[in-house]
């Protein structure tokens, strides 16, 4: 997506860059990889993703930009996996007793 000069594409959400400013366009393979990486960590400690970053994340450009981030100890970056038909990568986070042994987990 080609912008204006002073057009910010709508979908990056500034939040996730409080260490810096936010690109104005994310077109090159390392700020696709970074951004995947922020929005991830991001979603993993409760704060949702805009709708327009994941409708964004989701389209077939990202896919590879997905499969080479592995996040492995991320929840929400198995599910993006998942979303692009990516094959399973082991889960190397943090799997909570209380959790894991759940009887009930099974309806969740």
């Amino acid at each position: 997506m080609r912008l204006g000069n002073n057009q910010k594409a709508m979908w990056i959400d500034g939040a996730l860059y409080p260490d810096t400013d936010p690109p104005w366009e994310i077109e090159d393979f390392a700020r696709r990889v970074d951004f995947l990486a922020r929005i991830c960590a991001a979603w993993d400690f409760g704060i949702l993703p805009d709708i327009e970053s994941m409708a964004e994340i989701r389209g077939a450009q990202w896919r590879r930009a997905v499969d080479d981030c592995r996040l492995l100890t991320s929840p929400a970056y198995h599910l993006l996996r998942s979303w692009h038909n990516l094959p399973p990568l082991p889960y190397l986070g943090q799997q909570l007793a209380y959790i894991r042994d759940d009887p009930n987990l099974a309806f969740v």
